[in-house]
């Protein structure tokens, strides 16, 4: 007969094999999210069967993350609101200025590729950000409190930035797209930090283990299922391709450093500014391109595809090139 001691011992073992696994995962995560847009372009048949699943699948995303969420940390936050300023101001105004001015002039005949960028560089900031913010010894509260404020105003920020610079030259549901983000960001998101206030931490301590690792491989699949609809219209050889992801390069570095010129024009000290340069340089893509697959045409959704090929390198590159110090525990 196994005793308590015993199966307490089972389940922190488990919970070791769990975190290492996931450890694991975090480091390899320049490579999995391109492999996630590699399967869904070679397999288009299997994964778009599981486009019905991609709101589930990303609101388990969405729960994972809110559950190290707390209320206090997010009070304490916002109480000095000056870093917050500048990631919005770098994220949410420059940002999407500059993704239309270059878009418009490399692809001015294509409002549908430049809405494709605006709409990337529109979106929320990634939960894989905090994992940056954790491995360089950023602002982790800072950090989880952009998270929870960027997802929460998502729903509104979104659609009404493409529709304020793209205006009447693409259409898109405004309100399908909100009730999206609602559904697979803000809900989840609110029940994880409930979840986490009403145990006292003791459910995220228990389960987090488990789910960091599931979450991520739940990314793979949101990934792939949203790139098949785009297998039919990406072609390697078409030189527009290659132009659409030198773009994207170059829009994604720029978006660290707008995130790390807006950390220093706001004196930011050097916790703070490694948490607004991954926060601000980082976007979620998975949610952008459940956006794009759902509400845009099919050639908005490439930036996005080609985001997520770039986007978790650039941040690797990033970290070499911006940050040259790491604060001290």
């Amino acid at each position: 007969m196994t005793s308590n001691s015993d199966i307490t011992e089972q389940v922190k073992t488990a919970q070791k094999i769990a975190d290492s696994v996931n450890r694991q995962m975090e480091l390899l995560m320049p490579v999995l999210t391109p492999l996630g847009v590699v399967l869904g372009l070679l397999l288009p048949g299997f994964f778009t069967q599981l486009r019905p699943m991609v709101p589930w699948l990303f609101g388990l995303i969405t729960l994972t993350g809110a559950l190290k969420l707390r209320a206090a940390e997010f009070g304490q936050t916002v109480r000095r609101p000056v870093p917050i300023f500048a990631f919005f101001i770098s994220t949410h105004v420059l940002a999407p200025l500059c993704a239309m001015a270059a878009a418009s002039l490399f692809f001015k005949s294509s409002p549908d590729t430049i809405s494709g960028f605006v709409l990337l560089f529109a979106g929320p900031t990634a939960v894989s950000g905090f994992i940056w913010v954790t491995m360089y010894r950023g602002d982790k509260a800072l950090c989880l409190t952009l998270i929870l404020l960027d997802t929460l105003l998502a729903p509104l920020v979104v659609p009404g930035t493409v529709s304020l610079l793209m205006g009447t030259k693409v259409t898109m549901d405004m309100g399908g797209i909100a009730l999206s983000l609602i559904l697979m960001v803000v809900i989840p998101t609110i029940l994880g930090i409930t979840i986490n206030e009403t145990s006292r931490g003791k459910i995220p301590a228990s389960f987090c283990p488990y789910l960091n690792p599931i979450s991520k491989i739940c990314l793979i699949l949101v990934i792939a299922a949203n790139s098949s609809p785009a297998a039919k219209i990406i072609w390697f050889n078409d030189p527009e391709i290659w132009k659409i992801a030198g773009v994207c390069i170059c829009l994604t570095t720029g978006a660290f450093l707008l995130a790390k010129l807006a950390s220093v024009i706001f004196r930011c000290n050097l916790d703070k500014s490694i948490t607004i340069v991954f926060s601000g340089g980082l976007r979620n893509i998975s949610a952008v391109t459940t956006i794009a697959v759902t509400f845009f045409p099919e050639a908005a959704i490439v930036p996005a595809l080609m985001g997520i090929m770039f986007q978790q390198t650039i941040a690797a590159l990033m970290k070499n090139l911006l940050i040259r110090k790491i604060p001290e525990i």
